[in-house]
């Protein structure tokens, strides 16, 4: 069972619950002001904007009217209500519709109170798993809960969402097969194993199946011409509704044969009726051939807009599209008969049947359908190549973005229930969400879905509800089944007293603690008879002059005569007068009394009546003026007003009595003697004259009242002092025994810093200079030995040299 909780009432501020009590009494016809009686003039807007905001802001909603008829109406008033059936309630005048710890702090014993409490019970709660074992896929945990909820009282239910591996997945492709689709077929024929492939690699339970669409076979449409009707175009089949081709099966490669088998067709205008073939792709489920738990998945492929209801009626047809199957023999029957769907019933189709649609459409329709898309519940769109040669990637990305997400929905929730749900995701804090996103295969998302029940139908076989909580795209959901309680125990027929003694001799029956009186009869106890005042009289009765509401809306009416609540902030006070108007609670209060309490005054009517010696509008002025005076019977010290048993005093004086002045005396008037008096080996000088109390105490006191001063000595320490009077007007002075000396500066230390500073200073630019040297001799001599290593000598002859002898060949020797 999941855990159930009472909350406590949180307290009120009770000067604000007096405050708006008051301006209840005004608007219900009673007015008055603090000081004096006048009669004000009240705009109805404001009241009605006043008992808004009482009924909603600081009014417990157990104690409304409403609230008070029946248990059942008190436990459906809020979720804290509860009902107490002593009989002592009524006889004490007490609400017996409050919150449960009220009761409890009263005098209703616990066993008395009547406070179903909500309870959770999970009926099924198999565990998550995966699409690979002998079992079906479980993707949501718990599958079904029972509660019994009473109204206004939130219940959470945590629950969680687990995407399964091997889910299964049901693949369908829905294609505009009119003429100017042929090469996107033909690449759809070579692409079919491909797309298997890939979904394979997501899922190894996949099935793939096939479905083609042109138009509805009535003109304007397509063309009536016998021959166009048997051959719109040239090796083009005749035109028709929708197809199936191939119902949805493991054995993918038949995909590829029956694309390449299907012909194109033709029609005569732009949009196509492919609503048609979404519709009946969805409605007949066991023609296409979707299984009951698997995702269910339309790649709807087309290069054209499509006709929506109304556009039947250009060619005759008015019947609206009913939503149902109408297939025979894989064709669409009723595609001549039948208007086309609307944007609507395709929405809420797909709504009920939990189909997940992919747009793939050319790039001049994009912005068309993508408005759709925006419509359709866990649709996406994506741009499809004028051959439909991006088709497999196309459906693996979008099928990424519908698969990366999960969202939560409830279905059959009805008018007087609301589900909420809130999830932390993957982190962080809980929010107000039904969606997570970035969700990948495996992956586990916690939620809880808080339900709360706003209210009881009269018609008690709504009592009873299933409503069901489902992730989008999923035919998996948690069963809600609901019992709501409307009534309590008490209320049961088994424990009514009928004719009972306790309702005047038999006049009523008793059930829950309370009278209902037989027809005729009327009041709390059933006490008074209609013969001699009846209902209707007995009310006007009850009404004060230039008011509307019963006892000012503080009690009720019996027999003519207004017995008084009590009030909201406190069950022991009970409002008072003729017609309750009057809250002897409500009055200004002085430190946290009414009327600055008994002593004070008291509180009549809303308005404080002083005591002797008191005045102001909480008795909070004192008008004795014995807390100002001083020792010697001086006012304030003559330098001050005493207003309601207080000084105030004039610029310079402080104190209670006025006593202190600051700026009566100064710091220097008192230097020599305090210098002099500090000095104990040092005697003052006759003619120095200094006040008679001065004392030299450890430690100054810290006090406003004091003026703190300070002197210097001769030995350049400081001496602190304070001034203040006593009540005779004289100056009082206290020394402090240790005055404040600079400490010695030792010179040693700071020169010995500075030489070592120096010293350390230049051996660190000793270093530096050191390390540039040794950085820069390392580089040149590296520089050097590479020039050296690439030098090239030449061992030729020197160009400009000549040998220091000739030689001389004689021509007529002729070698001899």
């Amino acid at each position: 069972k999941f855990p159930t909780s009472r909350a406590s009432p949180e307290s009120g501020d009770k000067t604000f619950r007096s405050a708006l009590s008051d301006i209840e009494v005004l608007c219900s016809g009673y007015i008055l002001t603090m000081e004096m009686k006048k009669v004000l003039v009240l705009v109805p807007v404001f009241c009605l904007f006043v008992g808004a905001f009482s009924d909603k802001s600081e009014h417990n909603p157990c104690h409304s009217s409403e609230a008070q008829k029946s248990c059942g109406a008190c436990i459906a008033a809020g979720k804290d209500c509860g009902w107490c059936v002593s009989p002592l309630y009524e006889k004490e005048n007490r609400l017996r519709c409050d919150t449960y710890e009220n009761h409890a702090r009263g005098k209703c014993d616990t066993d008395q109170i009547q406070f179903p409490i909500v309870d959770s019970l999970e009926v099924d709660n198999v565990d998550v798993r995966d699409g690979d074992t002998p079992q079906e896929a479980v993707q949501i945990q718990p599958q079904k809960v029972r509660l019994s909820i009473r109204p206004n009282y939130p219940v959470r239910i945590p629950l969680i969402f687990r995407q399964a591996e091997n889910y299964p997945v049901d693949l369908y492709y829905l294609m505009d097969l009119s003429n100017s689709m042929e090469d996107d077929r033909e690449n759809l024929a070579e692409l079919g194993t491909e797309i298997a492939k890939q979904m394979s690699i997501i899922t190894k339970n996949f099935r793939l199946g096939f479905g083609s669409f042109v138009d509805k076979v009535v003109s304007p449409f397509v063309s009536t011409v016998p021959k166009k009707l048997r051959t719109p175009c040239q090796d083009c089949e005749p035109p028709y509704g929708f197809k199936n081709q191939l119902k949805l099966d493991l054995e993918t490669r038949k995909f590829s044969q029956q694309v390449r088998a299907a012909r194109v067709s033709g029609n005569l205008d732009a949009p196509e009726g492919g609503f048609d073939a979404i519709m009946q792709a969805i409605a007949c489920e066991g023609e296409i051939g979707w299984r009951n738990i698997s995702r269910r998945m339309i790649v709807f492929s087309t290069d054209a807009g499509f006709h929506y209801a109304g556009d039947g009626k250009l060619g005759g047809i008015v019947t609206p599209n009913d939503g149902e199957c109408h297939l025979e023999n894989g064709l669409y029957t009723m595609s001549s008969f039948l208007d086309y769907p609307s944007v609507g019933q395709i929405v809420n189709k797909i709504k009920e049947k939990e189909v997940s649609i992919i747009f793939a459409i050319t790039e001049d329709q994009f912005e068309i359908y993508e408005q759709l898309s925006n419509i359709i519940e866990g649709s996406t769109v994506g741009v499809l190549a004028n051959d439909s040669s991006n088709i497999v990637k196309l459906i693996e990305e979008n099928y990424d973005k519908i698969t990366s997400k999960v969202t939560l929905k409830a279905k059959d929730v009805g008018d007087n229930i609301t589900v909420q749900f809130y999830s932390r995701c993957f982190g962080g804090e809980e929010k107000l969400t039904s969606e997570c996103q970035n969700l990948r295969i495996g992956q586990t998302v916690s939620f809880v879905a808080e339900v709360t029940v706003t209210e009881c139908p009269k018609d008690r076989n709504l009592w009873k509800r299933e409503l069901y909580i489902q992730p989008v795209g999923f035919q998996e959901k948690l069963t809600l089944e609901i019992d709501l309680i409307c009534e309590c125990d008490c209320e049961k027929p088994e424990n009514e007293e009928i004719d009972s003694e306790k309702c005047s001799n038999g006049n009523g029956t008793f059930e829950c603690g309370k009278c209902t009186c037989d027809p005729g009869r009327y009041g709390k106890f059933c006490e008074c008879r209609a013969d001699d005042v009846s209902s209707t009289d007995s009310i006007k009765l009850c009404i004060q002059a230039n008011a509307t509401v019963p006892c000012s809306g503080r009690g009720e009416c019996t027999c003519g005569e207004c017995v008084c609540n009590a009030r909201s902030s406190d069950l022991t006070q009970t409002f008072s007068g003729e017609y309750c108007e009057c809250d002897d609670y409500s009055c200004n209060q002085y430190k946290e009394q009414i009327c600055g309490g008994p002593t004070r005054g008291v509180c009549d009517c809303g308005v404080c009546f002083c005591n002797p010696g008191f005045n102001g509008t909480a008795c909070e002025c004192e008008l004795s003026q014995e807390k100002c005076k001083t020792e010697r019977g001086l006012v304030c010290n003559n330098h001050g007003d005493c207003n309601c048993g207080e000084c105030t005093c004039d610029e310079g004086y402080s104190g209670l009595t006025c006593e202190q002045c600051f700026n009566c005396r100064s710091c220097r008037d008192f230097e020599d003697c305090v210098k002099c008096h500090a000095d104990k080996e040092k005697e003052c000088p006759r003619d120095l004259i200094c006040p008679i109390a001065m004392e030299v105490v450890p430690k100054l006191k810290e006090s406003i009242d004091h003026q703190l001063c300070r002197v210097e000595d001769d030995n350049e320490c400081f001496i602190e002092f304070t001034i203040i009077d006593n009540e005779y007007g004289e100056a009082v002075i206290e020394i402090e025994e240790e005055p404040a000396c600079p400490k010695p500066v030792n010179i040693l230390a700071i020169v010995g810093g500075v030489v070592a500073g120096i010293v350390l200073v230049g051996l660190l630019l000793l270093l530096v200079w050191k390390l540039l040297t040794y950085i820069h001799d390392t580089r040149e001599f590296a520089k050097f030995e590479k020039e050296r290593q690439n030098a090239k000598w030449d061992t030729g002859e020197n160009p400009i040299y000549k040998q220091a002898t000739s030689t001389f060949k004689n021509p007529t020797y002729g070698g001899r």
